[in-house]
Order: C-alpha cells, then sequence, then structure tokens
C-alpha cells in the first residue's frame, strides 16, 4: 500500500454515529478539498443539515494552509494574514456555538511593516492619529487624499464585498445588473491608477496598492473594486490564530465533526464520475466509490475539470476554455528557523525592492526571473512564541515568481540560488548575521504548488483577479452543465484570499441547500 493510501483516515465526531443512522433519509454532499474554502462549505452544508463528506487527498487538512513541523520549529505554508474575522465566526455561529471554542484569534499591530532599500520605515494599521504620522512622514499633503481614498474604499467595499462578495453569478444578466455600481466606482481602473489619483508620494501609492498581492494580483492591472480590502482592515483589523493558520484549519476540521460531518483524508479523489446532466459518484485513488446528492470541489478549478471530470465531455470543453485563461503568479518561499529572538521585526513586512511597476512586469507579462525582488516576510514568533522552540523564531520569506507557464526552469538548480539571494537581502536588511544563526531551513518552489496541489502550472492564486476574469467571467458556482457539480475556493466568485473564499463557500451553500433542501 502506498504511503498516501496508508495515511487514509476517516473519522465522525463521537456523538455522529446516530445522526449516520438516519443519512438514509437526508439529501448527500461531497466537498473534494479540505483548504478554507472547502472546509466553509462542508461545515455550512452540515449545518444545514445535509449529510455532508469532505475528501481531502493530502495526509493533512488546509490545502495552501498547510503546515510542517521541524526541529521544534512550526512553519505554516499561508496564507497568514487573517481579515474580516466574523466571516469566519459565523461558520460556528450557524449551529450556535462560538468559535473561540476551538480558535484563539490574537489581534496583531501594526497590520504590516513596510521597508523601502534606503531604510525607510512606514507602519500600516487602523490607529488614525499613528496612521496619519506615518503619512506625514512620507508626505504631510497626503493625508487628505488618504482620506478620501478610505471613503472611496467604503464605497467599494459596500458594493463589491457586501452586496456581492457572496451572490452567486450564474447568468451574464446578472452581471449586467451590478455593472452599473461598478461603473460608478471605476472598477474598470487599476488599483494602483485609483491609489494614483488620491496620494501623489510613488511610495504611498505603493503602500496602498501592494495588497493585490496578496490574492495574486498586479496592481498595475487588478480592478479597482479590490481597494475594498483597506475597509476590511480598518474595520476588521488584522489577526492571528494562536498556535499557526493550522490551528484554524484544526479548529474548522473539529466542528466539521462536532456536527456530525465526515472527513476522509489521504485518499486523493481521481474521478467524478457522472450520469446525464448529473455528478453521481466520486471514486479516490484507493478505490473508495460513493454516490452522492451533490459534489463540490474545492481543488484546482482546472485539475476539477481536466483530470477530476476528463471522461465527460464537459470537462474537456471547460477545460480548453480555462486553458485560454490567465493565471495568478506562483510564489518562492524560504522557511526557516533562527537562533535569537526579534522583538523589533514585527509579524508582517514587506521588504520592498528597488522597482515597482518594472518588477510587476516582469513577474505578470515579461516571465522572467529577476536580479531584484520584494519580500513578504512573516514572523509569527514575535506574536506567538509557541511556534519556536524557546529563544528561537520562526520566519518564512516569500517572493513572487511568474508561474510555470511563463517561466519554465529548473526549480531543482535555480532554487538553492534563489534561497540564499533571498536570505542574504533579509541579512543585509535585518539580520546581519541569519546565516550563522540558521538551525532548520526549506523552500517551497512553483513545482511544489503544482505537484502538492495540483495548481495549474503552478499558479498560487488560481485565475488573475482581473475584470474579465471575475463575477460571471470567473468559475461559476454552480456548473451551468453539470447540475449538481459545484465550485468552491480561489478559481470561483469571489477569489482568493481566506475573506474571499470564505465567501465563495457562502454562496455555493446557498445554492447546493436551495437545489437540495425541497
Amino acid at each position: 500500500m502506498s504511503d498516501t493510501l496508508a495515511a487514509t483516515r476517516i473519522s465522525r465526531s463521537p456523538d455522529s454515529a446516530s445522526q449516520a443512522n438516519d443519512t438514509s433519509s437526508r439529501k448527500r454532499a461531497c466537498v473534494i478539498g479540505a483548504g478554507f474554502g472547502g472546509l466553509a462549505l462542508a461545515i455550512r452544508l452540515q449545518s444545514a443539515g445535509i449529510a455532508t463528506t469532505l475528501v481531502e487527498g493530502r495526509d493533512k487538512p488546509g490545502g495552501r494552509a498547510y503546515f510542517w513541523e521541524r526541529d521544534g520549529f512550526t512553519f505554516d505554508a499561508g496564507p497568514t494574514v487573517i481579515t474580516d474575522p466574523d466571516c469566519l465566526r459565523e461558520l460556528w455561529a450557524l449551529s450556535g456555538h462560538d468559535m473561540a471554542e476551538d480558535v484563539e484569534l490574537i489581534e496583531v499591530k501594526p497590520f504590516y511593516r513596510l521597508n523601502w532599500p534606503d531604510g525607510t520605515n512606514f507602519d500600516y494599521s487602523n490607529d488614525e492619529a499613528q496612521l496619519h504620522a506615518e503619512i506625514a512622514k512620507l508626505n504631510p499633503a497626503d493625508n487628505a487624499g488618504y482620506q478620501r481614498f478610505l471613503a472611496y474604499s467604503e464605497e467599494v467595499w459596500r458594493e463589491g464585498y457586501v452586496k456581492l462578495g457572496h451572490v452567486p453569478f450564474l447568468d451574464f444578466k446578472s452581471m449586467l445588473k451590478a455593472a452599473p455600481a461598478l461603473a460608478k466606482n471605476q472598477a474598470y481602473r487599476s488599483v494602483y491608477s485609483m491609489v494614483s489619483s488620491f496620494v501623489e508620494n510613488e511610495r504611498l501609492r505603493e503602500a496602498l496598492s501592494f495588497h493585490t498581492l496578496l490574492v495574486g494580483g498586479n496592481p498595475m492591472k487588478t480592478s479597482a473594486i479590490y481597494a475594498l480590502i483597506h475597509k476590511l482592515e480598518k474595520d476588521g483589523g488584522v489577526w492571528w490564530a494562536k498556535g499557526g493558520t493550522n490551528r484554524l484549519v484544526a479548529g474548522m476540521i473539529r466542528h466539521f465533526e462536532r456536527l456530525g460531518g465526515t472527513f476522509r483524508l489521504g485518499d486523493p479523489v481521481v474521478s467524478i464520475e457522472t450520469l446525464g446532466s448529473r455528478a453521481q459518484q466520486v471514486k479516490t485513488a484507493s478505490g473508495w466509490k460513493e454516490r452522492f446528492d451533490a459534489v463540490a470541489s474545492n481543488a484546482d478549478i482546472m485539475h476539477s475539470y481536466r483530470d477530476l471530470l476528463g471522461d465527460t465531455q464537459r470537462g474537456k470543453s471547460y477545460a480548453r476554455t480555462l486553458k485560454r485563461k490567465t493565471y495568478s503568479p506562483s510564489l518562492f518561499v524560504v522557511h526557516f528557523g533562527l537562533k535569537g529572538t526579534w522583538p523589533g521585526i514585527p509579524h508582517h513586512m514587506i521588504l520592498f525592492g528597488p522597482r515597482y511597476k518594472g518588477l510587476l512586469d516582469d513577474i505578470y507579462t515579461h516571465g522572467v526571473l529577476p536580479e531584484d525582488f520584494s519580500i513578504y516576510l512573516h514572523h509569527p514568533t514575535v506574536t506567538d512564541p509557541s511556534m519556536a522552540p524557546e529563544g528561537m523564531s520562526t520566519f518564512y520569506a516569500l517572493v513572487p515568481v511568474a508561474h510555470m507557464g511563463k517561466l519554465t526552469i529548473d526549480w531543482d538548480e535555480v532554487g538553492p540560488v534563489l534561497e540564499k539571494r533571498i536570505l542574504d537581502e533579509v541579512g543585509r536588511r535585518l539580520i546581519p548575521d541569519i546565516h550563522e544563526r540558521i538551525v532548520t531551513k526549506f523552500s517551497y518552489a512553483p513545482k511544489d504548488f503544482a505537484q502538492d496541489l495540483n495548481a495549474h502550472v503552478g499558479s498560487a492564486f488560481s485565475l488573475e483577479p482581473v475584470l474579465w476574469q471575475s463575477a460571471w467571467f470567473r468559475g461559476h458556482n454552480r456548473d451551468s452543465v453539470i447540475e449538481n457539480f459545484y465550485l468552491v475556493g480561489a478559481g470561483t466568485h469571489p477569489g482568493a484570499g481566506i475573506p474571499g473564499v470564505v465567501g465563495s463557500a457562502k454562496a455555493t451553500a446557498k445554492l447546493m441547500v436551495e437545489d437540495l433542501v425541497q
């Protein structure tokens, strides 16, 4: 038996046996993939009384929120920035529970420290007095423009997140209905362009537009609607799950099983079998097969259609459509544990490189590996020392790189070289003796996204979040041909990021409950 199949685990909560006895009269659903979107969807379905089986192919749940434990250090794969915690709390409240039963959230301030090569720092938070002081350091005249930008952010948050973030776009008419509000808020402009209309200082423009990179979008091309992220952060803050993002995942699994859900781990789905226009049966690598009334996929969207539905005409046809779309970049991530502690290095840092637009062009357009880079530095032990042995620190340094469809290099050869360059830069700007302090380290490259997550071309965020690949133009929450097949996660509306994929679960669950609970 292979290692993957040997890891197969099937679990229910201790009190779920009696609940399972009446499943013959209940509708049954399968959710493929235990990333944040799949977990949120499974919880919503189980809370609504639909007997739900969650199937995860890897040895741990979480999808992109995987984790490793090495030499006493805990390394989260990501995502590490938790915003809009209320969208998570709602998953517990559906059944009268409190998320605090399973997860402890810790507020992070500043949200981010932005740093430029000349040593300039900018601390971004929702402390208005402090933030105005930080803006004044760059350009006092931009404080008024920043206030106007915040008002704009609130407007697009209301239209794009509150009104449309949980609404499935199943036909073009629904897109047309949303068009006037999108046009009014100039959604056709890029985030960077919109920010530039409010503030003059170039570094402040970078500070207010980089957020789209955290969901795979190019600030120079991603719709200005994504400025709503600032409103999300201002109102809801930025948070950390004690013990790591993996503890949030574990809490969601615990809650799903508490509700009576079935979790199948370490057994990847290999096909979704159909009959006519309906998904009928799910089959895994171990040979397990089961029939369901509805099937939802949190797997990579291309993998879902090209591979899992590869024996169907719909799967083949839509895979060809997906191949013509543009995909977000990949990432190269260096995880490292160090001797020592750094209370002066905040939880989240952006170390900007010498270029901004030029670097983005290299990643998104030219598909080259540039000599320079910008780094997102994650330092969880400054908030949560439990992530490392006593007196030590956990870090990761992340740089966006072109996906494998644009950048065809041997990552086994290039990876160690890029890893050293990244660590050298962190050492030059923050930790001079970094190499002498390293206890353990490893890297995660685009080929790992492709192999471990079935991510098309190794993309870290699925479809690129541009206007012509948003809402109806993105993967539909319910397939338009296979009537009981649904999507959840980054490849469907509204897109990547924890609030995005949890929002997609809300939209998809509404459809599934309406379809199944007559």
